[in-house]
């Protein structure tokens, strides 16, 4: 079976899955479930300098996608540093993986929070969801975990920001990580059951996540990954295992979960570290370093012909046919695919509609 074992920060992890901020290791408790589910490295709840009151409700599924309104911590970080820190650092213990935990949101909130935790954490993840785009806020969060912490410091990049400048910016003031990303919004939801009312309690406003920000998220590891050479942590939208290849392919070091061990529950981690281990297999891909950056080594694809059509595979489902704005596919009189190639644009949709693989690329 393909070997997970993944280096990060001198750690050597059992696999390269994590949980990423959020309910799912909103306590010890969570955080407990997320090992017997199979992580290779636990990253807590942000907390910061006082509880957050999170509006209710907030959190809904829409399959596609996730709407939350989720904060940081609810629970104070007087609670974090009496019981839930020393329980979690006990139980990663015993379980030998390491703690990273996630901090919010300034430089002064993190200059008083990050001593307190110092006994607790193997590295540190400091939030810049509420940072606007200018760097030195961030920066200046940085260099304030820096000066008093001597663990790994992480940044969390948010999806709405351009990231090779502010990875750039983060280096720049000592990171030694990037995570990426965060949510993605503000954005809205309607419950069109209930007289159109907003999904999301507080100003109705919700973050995106779940499988719809697996692109975005993706494109944020790709860009970050050509410009600086720290270790990324690749968030959003992953919820089996090939989604972790894409992750790996596009430059991150390690991943994170956190919508998929909403809906799913904790055993997910060990199910997608399966599913990786599976694929990799399959594919003849031994370790995770044979994985990582080589969608950085390929070249941008340019279709200079059309696709090649291969009818003894093509099972007439039509599929093709429906999505070729240009008419340059049809079934012949046997119900197999053919083509009109001087109508052929190259846009190459037919190349993912086709279930069968019945049409292969030709570049």
């Amino acid at each position: 079976m393909a070997d997970l074992t993944t280096r990060l920060f001198g750690w050597t992890l059992k696999n390269p899955i994590m949980p990423a901020a959020g309910p799912p290791v909103r306590d010890a408790r969570m955080a407990q479930a997320c090992i017997e589910g199979g992580v290779g490295a636990l990253v807590t709840k942000t907390i910061s300098t006082r509880a957050a009151d999170v509006p209710t409700p907030n959190m809904w599924d829409l399959k596609s996608y996730f709407l939350n309104t989720e904060l940081w911590s609810e629970l104070s970080p007087e609670h974090w540093l009496e019981v839930e820190f020393p329980e979690i650092r006990r139980l990663a213990d015993e379980a030998g993986i390491p703690v990273i935990i996630s901090l919010g949101y300034t430089a002064e909130e993190i200059a008083q929070l990050a001593p307190k935790i110092k006994p607790f954490a193997d590295a540190v993840e400091l939030s810049t969801h509420y940072i606007e785009d200018d760097p030195r806020p961030m920066q200046d969060a940085i260099r304030a975990a820096k000066e008093a912490l001597d663990v790994p410091v992480l940044v969390k990049m948010s999806p709405f920001r351009e990231p090779q400048p502010a990875a750039i910016a983060a280096v720049e003031a000592g990171v030694d990580g990037i995570v990426a990303t965060n949510s993605f919004g503000p954005t809205f939801g309607i419950d069109i059951e209930r007289g159109g009312r907003p999904l999301m309690g507080g100003k109705g406003y919700g973050w995106l996540s779940g499988p719809a920000l697996k692109p975005i998220s993706l494109r944020m590891v790709y860009d970050i990954a050509q410009v600086v050479d720290v270790p990324i942590i690749g968030v959003g939208g992953i919820s089996k295992g090939t989604d972790v290849v894409e992750y790996l392919m596009a430059g991150a070091s390690a991943v994170g979960i956190c919508t998929a061990a909403i809906t799913r529950g904790p055993a997910v981690f060990g199910k997608i570290a399966k599913q990786l281990a599976k694929w990799m297999d399959k594919n003849g891909y031994a370790t995770i370093p044979d994985l990582q950056g080589l969608t950085l080594r390929q070249q941008i694809p340019v279709m200079e012909a059309p696709p090649v059509l291969i009818p003894e595979k093509c099972t007439g489902c039509n599929f093709c046919v429906i999505s070729c704005v240009y008419d340059a596919l049809y079934l012949d009189e046997n119900r197999k695919i053919a083509i009109v190639e001087d109508n052929c644009f190259k846009c190459g949709v037919c190349l993912s509609r086709c279930p069968v693989d019945a049409l292969e690329s030709p570049y």
